[in-house]
């Protein structure tokens, strides 16, 4: 059973989630402080945490990116705010995915299950080594130099599917295709958002790239380490 925490001030919004997500199978626990929230993250295991963006104390967004600096699991972010910088915000800082509301039960339903299966997708071949650069498949990790990147879902399957098509330019339009449960519809700067964190990650210069070439009007093209410029 899948255990999901839900961060959000709204009382009457979190006991309809925790009574309508139960009924799907998912053991949740609802708390309507981001302290609390942080305090439980730190003591007990989730597979995957409900943020809201407005909450007192700390806003949603500042929840996101404590939460980052110490963990990589799945985060929804909801918000009564639906335009676009707040989406691109909350992919920057982290956020697996994003649902403005109001929003049906069973849609944010939808995202929890796409979220979770790209974490628990198992893998046809398991590791994959590029120079210093080693992914893991099967784990969901990838490290640099024998040191772990950090990588949430959504960067980790956009990094597996660029080495995997080393040499090849990947189109903005087929990333989205090839990354399933992503809000993508929205923004086409998604993409680039997504990229410009496993760059950071990857310590990449995107001037003098080592591993992720921006081809002008094309995409995206991983070099690999012994293809450096």
């Amino acid at each position: 059973m899948d255990s999901i925490l839900i961060i959000d001030d709204d009382q009457e919004l979190t006991d309809l989630l925790e009574t309508y997500l139960g009924d799907f199978g998912y053991q949740t626990t609802a708390v309507h402080s981001p302290s609390k929230g942080l305090e439980l993250l730190g003591t007990s295991d989730f597979d995957l945490v409900i943020l809201d963006v407005m909450l007192p104390e700390l806003d949603g967004f500042k929840v996101c990116k404590t939460i980052r600096e110490t963990n990589t699991l799945p985060i929804i972010m909801l918000t009564a705010r639906g335009d676009i910088t707040d989406r691109v915000v909350g992919l920057e800082l982290g956020a697996d995915d994003y649902l403005p509301k109001p929003f049906e039960a069973r849609e944010l339903v939808a995202r929890i299950q796409a979220v979770l299966r790209r974490g628990h997708k198992p893998a046809k071949k398991d590791l994959l080594h590029v120079g210093s650069l080693k992914i893991s498949l099967e784990k969901y990790t990838a490290t640099l130099d024998g040191v772990a990147l950090n990588l949430t879902t959504t960067e980790f399957e956009m990094l597996a599917l660029l080495v995997q098509s080393q040499g090849r330019v990947l189109s903005r339009d087929y990333i989205m295709q090839s990354i399933r449960g992503v809000d993508w519809e929205a923004f086409d700067r998604s993409v680039d958002v997504l990229i410009s964190r496993i760059r950071n990650k990857l310590k990449d210069d995107p001037k003098n790239p080592r591993y992720i070439r921006t081809i002008r009007g094309a995409g995206y093209m991983f070099l690999g380490a012994t293809e450096a410029v």
